[in-house]
């Protein structure tokens, strides 16, 4: 059994769809450009480039990955740059041509999950030069998804981001 709707509703539900109808037409925005603020309105200027036989490298600690995870990833990195014969340098004892600040996150379902990385690389006075990024997929996650990532996983990552920077270096 259906009712008749009265006039008001009906008014009402055309507003309603008249109002939906003219929001779909509305153009978005256009995006803004963002710069970057630097202090003391200094520009940076990137430091002089260097030959790839000379580059030396100084990882940060990595951001968002557990301590272990973060220790065994730059165990791995250590190793692959050593196999490629990219020179790295502690952070505290010297001076590197570059410095590489790594940020990771984990997600994932049951089903599966990923690791995401992004490498920046900035020079000597702090100008960013590159960025390596990437997703290395892992398996179904229960919980904490850092759980699932495998040493396998990490080894990927690892060769992943040290070839990328040897290309890099070679070409820049």
């Amino acid at each position: 059994m259906t009712t008749p709707m009265s006039s008001t509703a009906k008014r009402l539900c055309a507003a309603t769809l008249l109002l939906a109808v003219a929001a779909c037409n509305q153009t978005a925005p256009k995006p803004r450009t963002v710069t970057p603020s630097v202090p003391g309105n200094q520009t940076l200027t990137p430091a002089p480039k260097v030959p790839a036989e000379q580059a030396t490298f100084a990882f940060e600690p990595f951001t968002g990955a557990p301590g272990n995870t973060a220790d065994e990833l730059a165990q791995e990195i250590g190793a692959r740059a050593g196999i490629e014969r990219l020179k790295l340098v502690r952070r505290i004892d010297a001076k590197p041509t570059y410095r590489v600040k790594g940020y990771l996150t984990a997600t994932g379902t049951p089903a599966g999950g990923s690791v995401f990385f992004v490498f920046d690389v900035f020079d000597a006075n702090g100008v960013r030069l590159t960025r390596i990024s990437g997703t290395e997929t892992i398996g179904g996650v229960s919980g904490d998804p850092w759980m699932s990532v495998s040493a396998s996983s990490l080894q990927q990552i690892a060769a992943r981001t040290v070839l990328e920077l040897k290309a890099w270096v070679n070409t820049y």
